[in-house]
């Protein structure tokens, strides 16, 4: 059963674009700074950091949610968990203390579809939630012309538990965790599911066995969660990091930049990016289909990897460790000295990753 089904929609839906959104978050809090002397973040990061009533206690709060991007209703619950969980483990929150789950049930769906595909959504989402160790304790469900899940996740947490995004330094390292091209993977195999006219384009330029290939590979990735990344960020010493989602790696490395307190800049050298799918968005510029900005780096992720800066030995452990845990790693870039922005190399080395 599709839980995409128009061949219109283009997955995943349009963001508000990155600089529109920020301009209107300044509406909720215009004269407070996004990073204060208190070891607080309000608007603007992954996470809020607030300081409690209660001395040295902190809550570390995210919410997120989008519309359906895989046609399993199982993994699509688990994609979305991971999604909200990730913004916490970016922050180094490794112990989440409770979840909410939000759902907007698609008018267009029968009743007999809504009892097979809501409960194994909601089993999706659940049983991910379990693996990251925590509950889902409330939420809100109401019916929308389309479908939408995501969710909230809260914990309350002393300061050591918490790696405050702004300490990179020059001479560190950048480290993704997750290869790039989610929305390159199920744009293809939506096109390619309904016939669409990008497919009658596209069909010439990849195989259909490569389409779902890609497709599993980055179901996978979105489905795996980034614990195992947030705890080696304690372990070896991370000076700051975002996930990497619907803004690309070029996107979310700008803002994270943007936020240090030393004067540094992101320098981008390496894109590691699911198999097969460069050159195929290469040729789709060529042939005047869709551009998915995958090399510039501003491709939309969905529960992407971490992007952590490190010392440069610390970032060469981290590496390695998070592959002996059967987890990805790659470095991918330098923090320069600079003015609080990020690039990326005009031909930056690629790394074709197939799980």
């Amino acid at each position: 059963m599709q839980i995409y089904n128009s061949p219109h929609i283009q997955l995943p839906l349009p963001q508000v674009p990155q600089a529109e959104l920020l301009l209107y978050l300044k509406s909720l809090s215009p004269s407070s700074p996004l990073l204060s002397g208190d070891n607080s973040i309000g608007i603007g990061l992954d996470s809020c950091v607030l300081p409690t009533r209660h001395p040295g206690i902190s809550l570390v709060e995210t919410t997120d949610f989008f519309y359906p991007l895989i046609n399993d209703p199982y993994l699509m619950g688990k994609v979305a968990c991971a999604n909200v969980l990730s913004d916490l483990y970016a922050m180094g929150v490794t112990e989440v203390d409770n979840m909410l789950l939000l759902l907007g049930i698609s008018k267009e769906l029968s009743n007999d579809q809504r009892k097979v595909v809501i409960p194994m959504i909601l089993e999706g989402f659940r049983d991910l939630a379990k693996e990251a160790g925590v509950t889902i304790n409330g939420g809100q469900t109401v019916v929308n012309p389309w479908m939408i899940i995501g969710g909230v996740a809260t914990s309350v947490c002393t300061r050591s538990e918490i790696i405050m995004p702004n300490q990179a330094v020059a001479g560190d390292k950048i480290v993704l965790t997750k290869p790039l091209g989610t929305q390159v993977a199920v744009n293809l195999h939506q096109w390619m599911s309904l016939g669409t006219p990008s497919w009658n384009i596209a069909k010439d330029l990849i195989s259909a066995e490569d389409v779902v290939k890609g497709y599993d590979d980055a179901t996978t990735s979105m489905t795996t969660l980034n614990l195992a990344a947030a705890r080696l960020m304690h372990k070896h010493g991370a000076h700051a990091a975002t996930d990497v989602t619907g803004f690309g790696i070029l996107g979310h490395s700008r803002n994270l930049a943007e936020f240090q307190t030393a004067e540094v800049d992101f320098s981008i050298h390496t894109l590691p990016i699911f198999a097969r799918f460069t050159e195929v968005c290469k040729q789709l510029i060529e042939k005047g289909g869709r551009n998915f900005k995958l090399l510039q780096g501003l491709s939309s992720e969905t529960s992407g990897g971490l992007l952590v800066c490190l010392s440069a030995e610390a970032a060469d452990k981290f590496v390695e460790e998070m592959r002996s845990e059967g987890g990805t790693a790659w470095i991918v870039g330098d923090v320069v000295p600079g003015n609080k922005t990020s690039r990326i190399a005009d031909n930056p080395e690629i790394i074709e990753v197939s799980y």
